[in-house]
């Protein structure tokens, strides 16, 4: 790949002819068997597609990019070269089967890699846009293709540029119609693949569903959404909801839109993808409410309809304010039976299925344990909170544990709470879904702090854990700051900066430093460390003032380092 490159004006112009051909090879393959000379492509934008059949988010990908180059094909102007990564000619020729496009042949790994690594791709699917000179217009085209399809052509810095100012002006001028409304498009589809006109909903507040009928929280919330909209029918209020489906599959569009008492844009209508961006999708389910007015609302009430239900409509400002002040007021009225006892169910149990009542447990500092034995953070985090949960114990027996598990069946539940030494809820049990709901609990592990009062204390006990070790309990914002002033006195009269034997290259600076492992006795460490960011370098504070490498005793729990071949990251030992 030498002596492709060509500097014009400071910039980076490749010549095609040495970017694309061998001495033994002047031309590019079509699907059918046809060869296209190389030459053929000059004065045309080049894009440089890098992609995989093995990839399923290429796989994705080149049906969304086949429709886009087929209605740019008739400029005349632009062509698509395949660079495949694939690891067998017959994956090759089965996935370029289905592009409209050239490639270079399978049989030429030597120029696929020399792509591959002049142009630094490290993920799939790649697109690298070239102007009629070679220069390079963009080399995050797939991003382009998929935020604005053919729109985006010619793919410069200038169209994205417009593309957004237009976009802006659009959110300022919005109307419903702008929203729901395409240029090949004025009507919605029912269930039962009727075409309702956009022009019925003006006038209402609509609340557009973006949903994936595959993805868990989805199928979760629609039953809830479905419970609220019936209500307001029921009651006259003008509210409708509109699925945009961001499904691959048809039959998965299909099926969900089945259960569904509202209306749909159609499978993979251009707006879904469009919207998505429009609105900033950041998680799914998303719920945006756009007022009688045409206006957004609400950016994704789909988290106050879990909490609230029907209470939450009209979603308006002051509907929010009023949530508010009752969620407040509900935090402070809690109490660990509010919390944890529900009709008959009072217990938490223990070994071999012990129950033991919530009201044994008033009085006591709880941390809820959120985990699955499914979850690998989560069995890498057990051992460290089982050794907090003795080392905390033994200097308050008023502090408890319990586990809310999300694993999938009792005999997993069972196995994994074998080896932890406190309280769990009972496996399945109902109470598990309100405590979820009721936290937020977006991922696991998580650990929530419950005070002797029942109040709240921190959703954040786990990351706290990880910083401050058994010395962050009791989690009071009290003793946080309390122990903020500890680390900071520590640090008095210590060398803002120091050399080391072990890293001679460069000096250490003193830095605050959350949790890091020690590169030189390779154990873990928090708070203080001296430091070397160009090189990623940490090394505890007596590591750095201890000369002497060798043997020694550490104190202040930092034990001998690793075996020799070994490398330890604080959670598991690795060969080095």
């Amino acid at each position: 790949m030498a002596g492709v490159e060509a500097t014009i004006n400071g910039d980076s112009h490749h010549d095609l002819r040495s970017l694309l051909s061998t001495e033994e090879r002047d031309f590019l393959v079509r699907n059918n068997g046809d060869k296209v000379k190389i030459a053929d492509l000059n004065g045309k934008k080049i894009g440089l597609y890098f992609s995989a059949s093995w990839c399923g988010p290429c796989r994705q990908f080149t049906p969304i990019f086949a429709e886009v180059y087929q209605e740019l094909s008739p400029k005349g102007d632009f062509e698509v070269v395949f660079v495949s990564a694939d690891e067998d000619e017959e994956s090759f020729n089965g996935y370029f089967s289905k592009m409209p496009w050239l490639a270079i042949p399978f049989s030429d790994s030597d120029i696929r890699n020399g792509l591959n690594e002049l142009f630094k791709v490290a993920g799939i699917p790649h697109l690298v846009i070239l102007d009629e000179s070679g220069k390079v217009l963009n080399d995050d085209g797939a991003k382009i293709i998929r935020e604005y399809g053919a729109p985006g052509y010619p793919f410069t810095l200038e169209r994205m540029k417009e593309l957004r100012e237009e976009e802006e002006a659009a959110k300022k001028a919005q109307t419903l119609r702008s929203v729901l409304v395409s240029s090949s498009r004025d009507f919605l589809i029912s269930s039962d693949g009727n075409k309702v006109p956009v022009a019925e909903l003006e006038g209402k507040m609509v609340g557009l569903y973006f949903s994936l009928n595959s993805f868990r929280s989805c199928l979760q919330f629609t039953p809830k959404l479905a419970e609220v909209y019936s209500k307001l029918k029921e009651r006259g209020d003008s509210f409708e909801v509109v699925l945009i489906s961001l499904d691959d599959e048809e039959e998965s569009f299909k099926e969900g839109l089945e259960g569904m008492p509202w209306l749909a844009f159609p499978f993979k209508d251009k707006s879904c993808e469009k919207l998505a961006r429009y609105f900033e999708l950041e998680t799914l389910p998303t719920l945006v409410i756009i007022g009688p007015d045409g206006k957004t609302l609400n950016s994704n009430v789909a988290e106050l309809i879990e909490e609230h239900g029907i209470l939450a409509y009209p979603f308006s400002p002051e509907k929010l304010a009023e949530l508010a002040e009752m969620e407040k007021a509900k935090l402070e009225a809690q109490t660990l039976e509010s919390l944890l006892v529900s009709g008959e169910k009072d217990f938490v149990i223990g070994k071999d299925g012990a129950k033991v009542l919530v009201a044994e447990l008033v009085g006591k500092n709880i941390l809820l344990y959120f985990s699955a034995q499914w979850c690998p953070p989560c069995r890498a985090f057990l051992p460290k909170l089982i050794k907090t949960y003795h080392e905390i114990k033994a200097k308050d027996d008023a502090f408890e544990v319990i586990f809310i598990s999300s694993d999938s069946d009792q005999s997993s539940f069972d196995d994994f709470f074998s080896g932890m030494p406190w309280l769990a809820l009972p496996f399945g049990d109902e109470r598990k879904k309100s405590l979820n709901r009721n936290f937020k609990i977006r991922g696991i592990p998580s650990l929530v702090a419950i005070g002797p009062t029942g109040r709240t204390i921190t959703k954040e006990a786990r990351d706290l854990l990880m910083v401050h070790g058994t010395n962050a309990y009791p989690f009071t914002e009290e003793h946080l700051k309390e122990l903020e002033l500890e680390i900071e006195e520590m640090a008095k009269g210590w060398p803002e900066k120091m050399k080391h034997k072990v890293h001679p290259e460069h000096e250490l600076v003193l830095a605050r430093r959350q949790v890091y492992v020690c590169d030189i006795c390779n154990e873990e460490g928090r708070g203080w460390s001296y430091y070397c960011e160009e090189c990623d370098f940490d090394s505890h504070p007596k590591c750095a003032f201890e000369e002497d490498k060798g043997e020694k005793e550490v104190e202040d729990g930092h034990e001998q380092g690793s075996s020799e071949g070994w490398v330890c990251d604080g959670e598991v030992c690795h060969k080095a």
